[in-house]
């Protein structure tokens, strides 16, 4: 088990309220409910050191795949088994395949704003919101392949049509939270939706986790991507 704290490996604590805490890296200091037993806290920034190298990856990749292209970005180094980068790899790797299947885009400035905008969802969304960040992504992918506003009418739609499909499946398979689950049901999901809705077909193999053992909280057989399923 090598995936808890980023300091000291401890278990993580989620605390009721949000308590001023300190960054053990950068030392900046804001509120937060995350935190290991040992009370080290780690903010998001330092947490996804690294991240913006996913965009110099979905640039040169030539994939259709999202879950492949996601599996790539999980095996960087600044990648982690659980945390707010994949609240944006869940949305890049659906811009890249989608692009690489033939949909019209701008890649690297639809890369940036998906940089931008997954950046803003904090980590342990998915407990206290009530929606997880790799749900909530693909809506963000959604919106902008369809360039969508505030004000728009079926883009709008569409786009919150995708994060409620893609929460539901989350949400049926229960927790407690895998990023790395969260975010193969996510991309499932939004596969679908976008051959449904937008006429795009990207490629989906059948899904199998690589990575339980490093999960404390591994639900195991109850994943539908746990190797002996």
């Amino acid at each position: 088990m090598s995936e808890e704290c980023l300091i000291c490996k401890a278990p993580l604590e989620y605390l009721e309220r949000d308590t001023m805490m300190e960054c053990v890296i950068c030392h900046k200091k804001e509120n937060s409910k995350t935190r290991c037993v040992n009370g080290h806290y780690v903010c998001s920034e330092c947490h996804t050191n690294g991240m913006d190298e996913i965009i110099a990856l979905a640039l040169n990749e030539k994939s259709k795949n999202p879950i492949e292209i996601l599996e790539k970005m999980m095996s960087m180094d600044f990648c982690h088994m659980h945390g707010p980068e994949h609240h944006v790899m869940v949305g890049a790797s659906l811009i890249t395949a989608y692009k690489n299947a033939g949909g019209e885009i701008d890649l690297p400035t639809a890369l940036s704003e998906m940089y931008a905008r997954g950046k803003q969802v904090p980590g342990g969304a998915c407990g206290f919101w009530g929606a997880c960040g790799a749900g909530i992504s693909t809506g963000m992918y959604m919106s902008i392949i369809t360039k969508s506003t505030p004000l728009a009418s079926k883009t709008w739609g569409l786009s919150n049509q995708m994060t409620g499909q893609a929460l539901t499946a989350i949400g049926k398979n229960g927790g407690p939270r895998c990023c790395k689950r969260d975010s193969y049901l996510a991309i499932r999901e939004a596969v679908k939706f976008t051959a449904e809705n937008l006429g795009i077909h990207m490629e989906l193999d059948k899904i199998e986790c690589s990575r339980s053992k490093l999960n404390n909280q591994c639900i195991e057989e109850r994943c539908p991507f746990h190797v002996k399923n």
